[in-house]
């Protein structure tokens, strides 16, 4: 029986009923396929992926390219999770063409259901033809990471009147224009809590309190897969770096010893044909 995806109806009816929508991101197949199995009703294909996966210093040098590699592969290891990808920096905020250009070829070559952009009234024209051409649109307010050199770095943002004002203005900007999610980060819990009730889509929130309608986070941090600071709005769930490490370690150990492969691990002939081969 097929199984069928997360649908926006679907996810805007989770709000509706009161209920929490989780949402965490996913680079590569076999993650897709985890955090899938495990139940997640949304996956983000986030920028992100340069810091943690590509090595990058932050998520400006990501291209349309990785971005589309990457969601291919994410979308092919999942089956019922709604698949977002991030736009990367500088393929929306030229012109609104051009991005409807880039939201189409994410959507066209990589099979994935939305498409995300970071900013408010800055971009709503864009927004707006993309979501026009039947294209899901996710709202991203807060800590922009694309734009965070402008913000004065990571920081949290809303905190004086006039900026969180203006958020509040934004986010409901986006959900006229027909976004049917939006992504807080890095907002007061109030004033995220504020907004979650304005709107009637969905307000997924990371760093951002728990009056959301869901969370996001990134997968590497859930997981623990790195051993810097993490940020105060992360979780670390599990401790996999450390059970991979020991993984690694231990087949290093057996290799050098001599202890694998043990004869289970291998394949035979007969004494037979070793003879054949040996004869001359």
């Amino acid at each position: 029986m097929t199984v069928e995806r997360f649908t926006t109806l679907e996810l805007k009816e989770i709000k509706k009923n009161e209920e929490k929508i989780t949402m965490i991101t996913a680079y590569d197949y076999p993650t897709a396929q985890l955090v899938d199995e495990a139940g997640v009703e949304t996956i983000l294909v986030g920028d992100s992926l340069g810091m943690v996966v590509l090595g990058y210093q932050d998520t400006l040098s990501v291209t349309m390219e990785e971005m589309i590699h990457h969601a291919k592969a994410v979308v092919r290891g999942s089956k019922r999770s709604f698949v977002i990808v991030d736009m990367p920096f500088l393929t929306y905020q030229i012109n609104k063409e051009e991005a409807l250009r880039n939201a189409g070829r994410i959507i066209q070559e990589t099979g994935a259901q939305g498409v995300k952009l970071e900013g408010g009234e800055e971009i709503i024209d864009a927004v707006r033809l993309i979501i026009g051409a039947g294209i899901p649109v996710v709202g991203h307010l807060g800590l922009t990471p694309q734009s965070a050199g402008q913000l004065g770095g990571f920081k949290v943002q809303g905190k004086d009147p006039a900026t969180a004002r203006k958020m509040i203005e934004d986010a409901v900007l986006l959900e006229e224009a027909g976004s049917f999610l939006l992504v807080l980060e890095c907002v007061p819990w109030q004033l995220a809590k504020e907004i979650t009730k304005k709107l009637t889509i969905p307000v997924i929130g990371i760093g951002a309190g728990k009056y959301c309608d869901g969370q996001v986070l990134v997968y590497h941090d859930v997981m623990g897969l790195y051993t810097g600071k993490r940020p105060k709005f992360v979780k670390q769930y599990a401790s996999a770096r450390d059970e991979m490490l020991k993984g690694v370690g231990d087949y290093i150990s057996e290799v050098r010893q001599g202890s694998f492969p043990e004869e289970k691990h291998t394949f035979s002939i007969s004494q037979e044909v070793l003879d054949y081969i040996l004869k001359e």
